[in-house]
């Protein structure tokens, strides 16, 4: 049952019964809190047309509707404002439609396919804060998608090329060795593979910036020092040596990467985010001169007398972009021509999405505007999900400085913060689990936390992570939202422990409380809820309403009893009620990526 449609044609009627007119699109919106009502019909527009006052008109609809639309109990009107309340039987004929819907929330499969492209981490340092946010978001968007009914490809890019990986490259060549002769690998030093690797690109970092202190120092100019520093010129030379195929610079590269790889996928593991596609611009990043040399056949690029190739976005009020350079070397923007034409090429997704923090806002506007150009068919189906960088209370972080949150270490701690606080909160109910299963329930509360607070801020906005308020169980936040699944888990096993049963429907001439009314009007929300973030591409719209929803429930059990209800037809609703907000708070995390306990 749509109450919103069926209230809407009895709207239509009204108006065309009372005043033989049409209203057009009707638009309802909750009513607000201080005022009597469930949904409330704007009607100014019709004080012109009917040339009445806004009391006659809401007061003559107000009386048709109570007197002929049976979903109706009561009204209000307030100026060109009609406060509508609904019938008891009405709420309940929702709740049991929604009880009648095994896949409430998730719509059939629409002939859409969509590729959502995330994560793309660089080989040269293991994954971060900011790496989660990304993880998070792209998997979220995946998981809402899908249910909105697109075939998603999740696809991930590795950036495992370039002066950067050459950098930690050299510097395990050059600080690697261990006194017996030997080099550093993850199982000698005792870390994950990413992690050394990590280690190397910060000591690179370290010694570069000391070369070139020593060179300023000694007269030379700052961005002359940086550019002639020795180690800045054995990089340089290392990748050249890379890109010629030097067998000894190849393997290295090779042993160093399946050492990062790993480590990636130890983390993606404990973060539960994996893809369906892995491309590496190791083997894409040459595909893009094709492209070039298409364009600039057709007259969509320039070349100039150094020979390089550009393209003139002043039209779309960008710039003018260097797409090769006079030497015949790629630079980024070439590399992601080839590849979004290989993506393409290979899955033919009508739409394409690519989760990339907002420092690069500007140039996915210039690769969207240059496939236009290029008249590729799936250019219109691009977009960028810009989102904003997380900050912690230290401030900003930095790779090559060794300030970053590594993603293993944040998990670790969010997971021990949880269960400091989940004990604390438990007061001794937890004393029942084994010491696995604690872990289990510390690890799902952690993880949950961070995830849900990473996803609840609308993705475009910078935003600082405090761990500490991220499991507060009182809070806006995973853990509340989890302790609610588990609290309504607990209730609905007593009741079967005590035998109170439902078929699963709900008796239509129970009277409701106002929390009860409440909280179907939520749950009546979640398909819309679910499409609204997928429209939006925002996990955050997703993660506000399972908290409004877990916010209700409180609400209801506070001030209303379940299990010792004497009136067995309340109990029945209840439990029938408390069984459909369960599994929507479950459905809903799910598709934010997280899992809920059955015990807390």
């Amino acid at each position: 049952m749509d109450l919103q449609a069926d209230l809407k044609a009895a709207i239509q009627q009204a108006i065309q019964s009372l005043y033989n007119t049409s209203a057009g699109d009707i638009t309802l919106q909750l009513t607000k809190k201080e005022f009597e009502g469930t949904y409330t019909f704007v009607f100014f527009p019709l004080v012109k047309t009917l040339r009445k006052s806004p009391v006659e008109i809401g007061q003559a609809l107000g009386t048709w509707l109570q007197e002929n639309s049976p979903v109706v109990s009561g009204f209000n009107v307030v100026q060109g404002f009609l406060n509508i309340s609904l019938s008891d039987a009405a709420y309940v004929k929702v709740l049991n439609a929604i009880v009648a819907e095994p896949d409430f929330g998730v719509s059939p499969a629409n002939g859409q396919s969509v590729m959502v492209e995330f994560s793309s981490p660089n080989t040269n340092k293991p994954l971060h804060l900011g790496h989660l946010r990304n993880n998070f978001l792209g998997d979220s968007i995946s998981r809402i998608l899908t249910a909105n009914g697109f075939a998603v490809t999740k696809a991930c890019l590795v950036n495992d090329r370039g002066i950067h990986i050459c950098k930690s490259m050299l510097a395990y060549q050059k600080f690697g060795q261990q006194p017996d002769g030997s080099f550093d690998t993850p199982e000698s030093a005792n870390m994950k593979g990413d992690h050394l690797i990590g280690k190397y690109y910060v000591l690179f970092d370290k010694a570069y910036k000391a070369e070139v202190q020593a060179l300023v120092a000694d007269g030379m100019a700052q961005e002359v020092a940086e550019k002639k520093a020795p180690l800045m010129q054995e990089a340089q030379e290392m990748l050249r040596k890379w890109e010629q195929g030097d067998a000894e610079t190849v393997a290295l590269w090779q042993q160093m990467n399946s050492w990062v790889y790993a480590g990636f996928a130890d983390t993606y593991n404990k973060i539960g985010v994996s893809f369906d596609k892995t491309y590496y611009e190791s083997n894409t990043y040459l595909l893009g001169k094709d492209v070039v040399e298409e364009g600039l056949a057709s007259g969509v690029f320039y070349q100039k007398e150094d020979k390089s190739i550009w393209i003139d976005l002043t039209e779309e009020g960008l710039d003018h972009k260097l797409v090769l350079r006079g030497d015949g070397t790629s630079v980024y923007i070439t590399q992601d021509l080839g590849t979004t034409d290989l993506k393409f090429s290979d899955f033919h997704a009508n739409r394409s999405i690519w989760v990339v923090g907002n420092e690069q806002d500007y140039h996915f506007k210039v690769l969207f505007a240059i496939m236009k150009r290029l008249g590729r068919p799936y250019a219109d189906g691009c977009y960028h999900l810009s989102y904003g960088m997380v900050d912690l209370p230290t401030g900003k972080m930095k790779s090559r400085e060794g300030t970053v949150v590594d993603a293993d270490d944040l998990v670790s701690e969010v997971t021990n913060v949880a269960a400091a606080a989940a004990d604390q909160a438990a007061k001794g109910k937890l004393d029942e689990f084994t010491a696995a299963e604690k872990q289990d329930l510390f690890r799902m509360i952690g993880l949950g936390a961070l995830k849900y607070y990473l996803l609840k801020v609308d993705p475009q906005r910078r935003m600082l992570f405090n761990p500490e308020e991220s499991v507060d169980v009182h809070g806006h936040t995973g853990p509340f939202v989890q302790y609610t699944h588990a609290r309504i888990r607990s209730v609905l096993r007593k009741a079967r422990e005590a035998g109170l049963v439902t078929d699963g429907l709900a008796n239509e001439t129970v009277a409701l409380h106002e929390t009860e009314q409440e909280v179907i009007i939520l749950l009546s929300q979640y398909p819309q809820r679910v499409r609204e973030a997928g429209d939006n591409f925002a996990p955050s719209l997703l993660a506000q309403y399972v908290y409004d929803l877990a916010k209700a429930y409180n609400r209801l059990f506070a001030d209303l009893s379940i299990l010792s209800e004497p009136d067995p037809v309340k109990t029945e609703l209840r439990l029938t009620l408390s069984t459909q907000v369960v599994e929507t708070i479950r459905k809903g995390m799910g598709l934010l990526g997280i899992d809920v306990p059955e015990k807390m």
